[in-house]
């Protein structure tokens, strides 16, 4: 005889098809998946504006520390310098259009004070402001480095320069998690979606007069939404890979997505039982797994860093450890669920 809950399982996978929702954001996910490597390249110029390439900014620098700062930003990426004798120079350049922004530079009480103009209300503006704001860190490293030797104690360190390219950051530390991460939430929402409308059409008294109970009921649903993420993680860190993206440790960020996916459905079919209509279920589960996703990132190991570092292979030897505290949480939840799934009331 075959498994009850198999037969409910397959019942909800076969129906995710006439879910338009549900299959057009498996679509979308789908594209970004494939065509990784050509939208990256748009996408990071709004993740990091200063990345984006064949931009020249033109700066106009004045004032006392003037040739100081031009020094700087002339060894900038995609910057050109021009000095100014007097501010009001500067500021004609930057109404005729010769300079995009303007840098004036003062020296008072032994500190450098600057003040930088930019354009307002343009579409460069952003791409400007970042670029003046790099070279301005620029320039305080150098004031620092310059002015060590007349220090009577050490000063802080700095913060170390982030080398690696926007790309890199934006590839593994958004665009992995959200495809890990997507389709997670859209299981847990797919199960609030199945129980809920079982109360609605009143068929879930039709299942349960067959032989098979209502936990078994719960288990095949949520077996169906729990395997459709991992599974759609596969397939994205497959495309992803295609496109030259490669995350090093596969196994286990399809693990730690497993095992999310599993605490978020059954979440889901918690508030489904204990909340049946479907507007109040739904909005409970969104704000839950808000609130859930929220708080997490506040904690050093949060999900979105382990499957970061996982993919880039910075792990250390506590990660299995974290691993196994996902599959840990994940199974616990759903031990729980199965425990109070026979002291729900489902009658009405």
């Amino acid at each position: 005889m075959r498994d009850p809950r198999l037969v409910v399982a397959r019942r909800e996978l076969r129906t995710l098809r006439s879910e338009k929702t549900i299959v057009l954001a498996l679509l979308i996910q789908l594209f970004i998946a494939a065509f990784s490597s050509f939208l990256v390249v748009g996408l990071v110029s709004l993740y990091d504006p200063g990345s984006a390439d064949g931009f020249e900014t033109t700066v106009g620098v004045t004032g006392d520390a003037r040739d100081d700062l031009l020094r700087v930003v002339d060894e900038q990426p995609s910057m050109t310098g021009v000095g100014y004798d007097t501010q009001s120079a500067a500021q004609r350049a930057f109404e005729t259009g010769t300079v995009d922004a303007i840098l004036l530079a003062d020296r008072r009480d032994g500190r450098v004070f600057v003040t930088a103009t930019a354009p307002d209300g343009n579409v460069r503006t952003t791409v400007i402001v970042v670029q003046l704001r790099d070279a301005l860190s620029a320039f305080e490293r150098s004031e620092r480095a310059d002015r060590s030797s007349s220090l009577s104690s050490t000063p802080l360190d700095l913060p170390p320069r982030v080398s690696s390219p926007p790309y890199y950051g934006f590839t593994y530390t958004v665009l992995l998690p959200l495809l890990c991460f997507l389709p997670v939430f859209i299981s847990g929402s797919m199960t609030v979606d199945s129980l809920t409308e079982e109360f609605d059409r009143g068929t879930l008294e039709l299942l349960r007069a067959a032989p098979i109970s209502m936990v078994d009921i719960v288990d095949g649903k949520v077996w169906a939404a729990g395997v459709l993420a991992p599974a759609q993680t596969a397939l994205w860190i497959g495309l992803l890979g295609a496109n030259g993206t490669t995350v090093r440790h596969p196994v286990a960020v399809l693990v730690v997505v497993a095992a999310l996916a599993l605490v978020v459905v059954t979440l889901g079919a918690t508030i489904a039982l204990l909340a049946p209509d479907r507007r109040a279920a739904q909005f409970l589960y969104s704000v839950g797994v808000l609130a859930a996703f929220g708080g997490t990132t506040l904690l050093p190991t949060n999900p979105v860093t382990t499957v970061a570092r996982l993919a880039v292979d910075s792990v250390g030897p506590t990660y299995p450890l974290v691993v196994a505290g996902y599959v840990a949480l994940g199974g616990g939840s759903y031990l729980l669920l199965r425990l109070a799934v026979p002291h729900v009331d489902v009658s009405g």
